[in-house]
């Protein structure tokens, strides 16, 4: 007999996963303790785990799934046969209709980057706050995108506006935002991408006190600070629009201890991520919920709560250093929501972690 744990571990079925299944009457356990609960299962329902797991990552539907167990192991496996051919046949017609779709769009997105198409032009030069930048910089670096499919996330994006210069990076699972001053641009909006290891490269000069100076001429960007400088080419793509992508619905907020906050997200209880692609790992999974007394409790796989929101555990751990602050504030709406986390001094930087969505 296996545990619930057990079986979690052999099948690739997480536990909330097999609570689902139980309760819905598709894999009911063998035995359950009627004094603790506990489920366990035989040794002949690990095949239909697997199956289970199998037939759920190729996204079948329910009813059929429980037509395809009751059917696998008789001696007519016509109706199961049908059964898996049909849901292929669905799957191609699927596929077929979102690349129409994906065509269409294509189509639609190429006539509206013709007329925006537009070339640089003029010289800008500002001076900034040497400690502001760095501080700017230091605060999203960890969300920068390494796809090299995304080219556009692979920087740090400058969007120099009046005198403020927002610094944001993402790789849309996470995205930081920060701000500093500047000082000697009054023209209109200026935004560049300035490729990550020139940004570090930056950052490294950033070391005393002094304002330093940024220019900007065509496609070339260039950090003066004393008589040292970085430059090089910006990245030639358009960066998202970030502004919109900021914009949250309200979420409960917890103030934090960062240290003590960081010591149980680091030591508490995960769960293992599913891998969505044949390139990815799993990820370890933090499941985050906000109580009603504004405290961060971390739940335990296997939990029912459906207010839990699951968030990849190392990209908590970089957000809470990148915060900088002895206290944040952690903002939890609903498990879809981005979580954000920011500095109670600070309105304008802060980071977004997008949530882990959890199977059933």
């Amino acid at each position: 007999m296996r545990s619930i744990g057990e079986m979690a571990r052999d099948s690739g079925l997480g536990v909330s996963a097999l609570r689902f299944y139980d309760r819905g009457g598709v894999l009911v356990p063998a035995w359950v303790d009627p004094v603790s609960g506990y489920r366990w299962y035989g040794p002949e329902q690990l095949e239909e785990a697997r199956l289970l797991a199998r037939l759920r990552r190729a996204a079948m539907p329910l009813a059929d799934i429980r037509l395809v167990l009751a059917g696998w192991a008789g001696a007519d496996t016509d109706l199961v046969r049908k059964l898996l051919q049909a849901h292929v046949r669905r799957l191609e017609v699927g596929l077929s209709d979102a690349r129409n779709e994906f065509s269409t769009l294509r189509a639609l997105l190429e006539r509206r980057e013709k007329p925006m198409t537009l070339p640089r032009t003029g010289a800008v030069r500002l001076s900034v706050s040497a400690p502001e930048l760095a501080g700017a910089l230091d605060a999203v670096r960890f969300a920068a995108g390494t796809d090299p499919e995304l080219p556009m996330l692979g920087g740090v994006l400058f969007d120099i506006e009046g005198e403020t210069l927002n610094v944001v990076a993402t790789d849309r699972y996470r995205m930081a935002v920060a701000q500093a001053g500047t000082d000697g641009h009054a023209d209109p909006r200026v935004q560049i991408i300035v490729p990550s290891p020139l940004a570090d490269a930056m950052r490294a000069l950033l070391g005393g006190d002094e304002s330093v100076q940024l220019a900007v001429d065509g496609d070339r960007v260039t950090l003066e600070a004393g008589d040292r400088q970085a430059a090089g080419q910006c990245l030639d793509h358009d960066f998202p629009d970030y502004r919109r992508l900021v914009r949250l619905p309200a979420g409960r907020r917890a103030l934090v201890d960062v240290a003590t906050f960081q010591e149980a997200v680091e030591t508490g209880p995960v769960r293992p991520g599913e891998v969505r692609g044949s390139d990815e790992t799993a990820a370890d999974l933090s499941l985050l919920k906000v109580t009603s007394d504004g405290t961060v409790t971390i739940g335990v796989d296997g939990d029912d709560d459906t207010s839990l929101v699951a968030v990849n555990r190392e990209f908590l751990l970089n957000a809470l250093a990148a915060g900088a602050r002895d206290r944040l504030i952690l903002e939890i709406g609903a498990p879809t929501a981005p979580i954000a986390i920011r500095r109670p001094d600070d309105e304008d930087t802060f980071s977004l972690l997008m949530p882990v969505r959890l199977e059933n």
